[in-house]
C-alpha cells in the first residue's frame, strides 16, 4: 500500500509504534541523531519495550553505527536513514534479518534507488524530495495490516488509510497533486532513480572533494557515514561562519546555515538541486577561502 497520511513524519513517530509493535515483544531502534531519538522517545511514551540497538551519540552522531545485533523476535527495527541535522546517511541498509525493517525516510526518498523487499514499512515526510510539506508518504508491506489493533482510534489506523485508499477523509488533495507532477518530473526529466542518484553522487563529490582538500574548511560527519543530501562543514571560528552565510547570500546562495541545534554550515543539495547550483557554491566557496583564508 501507498499510503498519504497528514501530520508528517512526526505523527509517524507515535502511529508506528501503536499499529506495528506486537504483544509482548520489544521494538528495536537504531539512533543517529535528532529524529531518531524522536521516534525513540514516542514509543517509550507508550510503554512499549524499547531496546536501542545502536546509537552513535558518543561522538555527537558523527557517524552511521556498524555493531549492533538485532532481536530475531524484535516486532520491527527501526532506523532513519538520512540525517540532516549531523549530515550522515546510511549507504547500506541494516540487515535485520527476518525483522521487518521500519525507515524514516523523510530527507532521501527518490534520491536513489534501493530494494524495498526487507521493509515492512516507509515512511517521508513530503517536504525534502517529494512534494511540499502536509502530508507523510507512507509505504506499507500489506501483511503489517493484521498487526494493526481495532481498539485504537479511527485516524491512528493504518487499516483506515489502506480499507479507503487514503481517502477516508479529505486528504491534502494539492500536496498529493504536486507530488504526481514531482513524480512525472522525476521519470520523464530526470529519467529515474538510477539517473536522480547518479546527479546526487556527483553533486555531493564537487562539495567533498572541496572540503577534503581545504585546510579551510572541516567536514563534520565520518567519510564513509556522510550524507548525499545534507554537506555538513565548519569554517575556523564562528565569526567567518557567519561572514560566509551572509556572504553567498548576498551573490543569491541562500540557505547554507546549519541547523540551530550543531551551528555550523550545511548544504542541502536536495534532488531540486542542480549540478550547476552547487558548481556556483563551490566557486563561491574557493574565493571565500581565498580572500578569508
Amino acid at each position: 500500500h501507498v499510503l498519504f497520511i497528514q501530520g508528517g513524519a512526526s505523527l509517524q513517530f507515535c502511529m508506528i509504534p501503536m499499529n506495528l509493535a506486537l504483544e509482548g515483544k520489544p521494538v528495536d531502534y537504531i539512533n543517529t541523531g535528532t529524529w531518531s531519538t524522536k521516534a525513540i522517545k514516542e514509543a517509550k511514551i507508550q510503554g512499549k519495550d524499547v531496546r536501542v540497538i545502536a546509537s552513535s551519540e558518543d561522538k555527537n552522531f558523527s557517524y552511521i553505527p556498524k555493531d549492533y545485533r538485532v532481536d530475531p523476535d524484535a516486532s520491527y527495527l527501526h532506523f532513519t536513514s538520512n540525517n540532516t541535522i549531523k549530515g550522515t546517511q546510511w549507504a547500506e541498509f541494516p540487515n535485520a534479518g527476518d525483522v521487518p525493517l521500519v525507515c524514516d525516510m523523510s530527507s532521501d526518498m527518490m534520491s536513489r534507488p534501493f530494494d524495498v523487499r526487507p521493509f515492512g514499512l516507509i515512511y517521508a515526510g513530503a517536504q525534502k524530495n517529494i512534494g511540499p510539506a502536509g502530508a507523510a508518504m507512507v509505504i506499507l508491506r500489506k501483511d503489517m495490516l493484521e498487526r494493526v489493533p481495532d481498539s485504537l482510534p479511527t485516524m491512528l489506523k493504518y487499516t483506515t488509510f489502506a480499507e479507503k485508499n487514503s481517502l477516508f477523509n479529505t486528504p491534502p488533495c494539492f500536496v498529493i497533486y504536486v507530488i504526481s507532477l514531482v513524480l512525472k518530473w522525476l521519470e520523464e526529466t530526470i529519467g529515474g532513480l538510477e539517473k536522480m542518484d547518479e546527479i546526487n553522487r556527483n553533486k555531493a563529490a564537487l562539495l567533498y572533494d572541496l572540503i577534503d582538500q581545504s585546510d579551510f574548511y572541516r567536514g563534520t560527519a565520518e567519510k564513509d557515514s556522510r550524507s548525499l543530501m545534507n554537506v555538513t562543514f565548519r569554517l575556523p571560528n564562528e565569526e567567518l561562519e557567519a561572514k560566509f552565510v551572509q556572504d553567498a547570500l548576498d551573490q543569491g546562495l541562500g540557505g547554507l546555515k546549519g541547523h540551530r541545534s550543531v551551528g555550523g554550515c550545511r548544504a542541502s543539495i536536495y534532488n531540486a538541486v542542480s549540478l550547476e547550483a552547487v558548481t556556483a557554491l563551490v566557486d563561491f566557496m574557493k574565493e571565500f577561502e581565498r580572500k578569508n583564508g
